[in-house]
């Protein structure tokens, strides 16, 4: 019979060991050493291949051109004599023996635009697909599609301009697959307090990206030739698959390499929220759903500005800035990796404010989106009265960059707040809106700068502003953060 000091000496050892418990569960509530965040960095690295992919012909088609070819005449003594760019080109490209195409600029066109061709398509089926069967293999898929085709991208060119087409279609929908499908991932690893770290961490990916293939793009086709962009680019994204595979899954429950403490602490962080993917889609009510719409709204709005930026951003600092090739690259990564910062830096404060209860979740997505359109927009309409000030055109794009990130902790990524069962297939849905935008917006922008130079982009910056205010309303409006009814998994008795 147990007496009185056996009895006190077991509920002591249980103490000890809750006591014990609750301060492991709370180290895997910090820190960036733990699985859930080492998913977070594979992805980022994912991202920034897929955007070096992406980016990659825009920079290197200026050393694949002949420049040349165009006006040169038999009569050399009427030939214009060339610009300091154009031998520097010239010159590399004897240097490297890399070949160049008489490619006209309707071709040029044609073969930037491609890689958009099948992503008007296949964001849907791709997040659907992801949502339902995971993301591992179709995020894995993509990745290593991408990759592999841009490692021959050099070879389609010399095959010629109809394969190089075909292969730039197929590697855009395989990079819509990884943009997509893998947000359905954080709908089993984030834990709602840090939701917006996660996936920020993630996305950075793709300003950090776009920075180094601005910064390091040019500098190779000058140095090495322009193939070996596509095969430096294509053999990160190879090497990234080697990691993907073997270190990701789908599930934190199914990992053999996560602790039990980390795997406990998800799972009871999102034991409350109903994670299940499902076969059928609501489609109706997601129809009439107005914190749906204000998403969709707002996501549309803001990629106007933002694909508006990234277009013309280049354009902007060369010809209003007269900036010189080199510079021009330089200036236009500033804003990029600035912006790759403070993403990461804007989803740490929107975690901490949730999880010290400084702020609902709901006034943390509406906060941080009318932050970062209010000052980004603001910051861009007197843009072109600064333009004879290079530091201060530049303080300003940097700025707007900043701001602009901070959008992605609020209402970018709040459709996994109202709809974590079907993540995926609403950022497929989200991402053809954002297409629509990227399609439309540039378009308009070169339909303004080319009816009049000076005036032009002062109605660009003033039409994106207004359309990115008009989303920041329509969101403030009606957007929620609560996971909507049509959302939850329906039990029938």
């Amino acid at each position: 019979m147990p007496t009185g000091a056996d009895i006190k000496e077991r509920v002591g050892d249980s103490s000890h060991d809750s006591n014990s418990n609750m301060t492991q569960e709370q180290s895997f509530k910090k820190g960036f050493c733990s699985l859930r965040h080492c998913l977070a960095f594979i992805l980022q690295l994912c991202n920034f291949s897929i955007y070096t992919q992406q980016m990659n012909l825009s920079i290197a088609i200026t050393a694949m051109v002949n420049t040349t070819a165009a006006t040169s005449q038999p009569n050399i003594s009427t030939e214009r004599p060339p610009t300091d760019s154009q031998n520097l080109w010239n010159e590399t490209v004897q240097e490297s023996k890399a070949p160049v195409y008489d490619w006209t600029p309707e071709i040029q066109g044609i073969l930037l635009s491609s890689l958009s061709y099948g992503s008007f398509l296949a964001p849907i089926p791709t997040g659907y697909v992801a949502g339902v069967f995971g993301a591992k293999y179709v995020v894995g898929a993509g990745l290593l599609i991408s990759s592999v085709l841009t490692l021959f991208i050099p070879l389609a060119a010399d095959t010629g301009v109809a394969l190089l087409i075909v292969l730039r279609v197929i590697q855009g929908i395989a990079q819509v697959m990884v943009l997509t499908g893998q947000y359905s991932i954080w709908v089993k690893w984030a834990p709602p307090l840090e939701r917006s770290q996660l996936t920020t961490i993630a996305g950075s990916g793709a300003m950090l990206g776009t920075f180094l293939v601005l910064i390091a793009g040019g500098l190779l086709c000058q140095t090495l030739g322009w193939p070996y962009i596509f095969y430096i680019f294509g053999g990160i994204g190879c090497a990234c698959c080697l990691i993907w595979f073997p270190l990701v899954y789908d599930d934190p429950q199914n990992h053999p390499f996560i602790s039990a403490g980390e795997k406990r602490y998800i799972g009871c962080s999102l034991a409350h929220e109903d994670c299940s993917p499902g076969w059928s889609l609501p489609i109706k009510a997601m129809v009439k759903s107005l914190p749906l719409w204000a998403i969709v709204v707002s996501y549309f709005c803001q990629y106007w500005l933002l694909s508006t930026m990234m277009a013309y951003t280049p354009t902007y600092i060369g010809s209003v800035l007269q900036a010189n090739l080199r510079d021009s690259g330089i200036l236009s990564a500033l804003p990029f990796v600035f912006g790759c910062v403070c993403i990461i830096l804007g989803g740490l404060l929107a975690d901490f404010l949730l999880s010290r209860k400084i702020l609902r979740l709901v006034t943390i997505r509406k906060l941080f989106t009318a932050i970062g359109v209010l000052v980004s927009s603001g910051i861009l309409v007197p843009l072109p009265w600064v333009s004879s000030s290079r530091s201060t055109t530049m303080a300003f794009l940097v700025l707007s960059s900043v701001f602009c990130s901070l959008c992605d902790s609020g209402a970018l990524i709040n459709f996994l707040d109202i709809a974590p069962r079907y993540a995926g297939f609403l950022k497929g849905l989200l991402q053809i809106f954002s297409y629509i935008a990227g399609a439309v917006a540039p378009t308009a922008a070169g339909f303004f700068i080319g009816q009049d130079p000076e005036l032009g982009w002062r109605n660009v910056f003033l039409l994106a502003a207004a359309i990115d205010v008009v989303g920041l309303l329509f969101y403030l409006v009606f957007g929620q953060a609560e996971v909507q009814d049509w959302a939850k998994e329906q039990t029938h008795l």
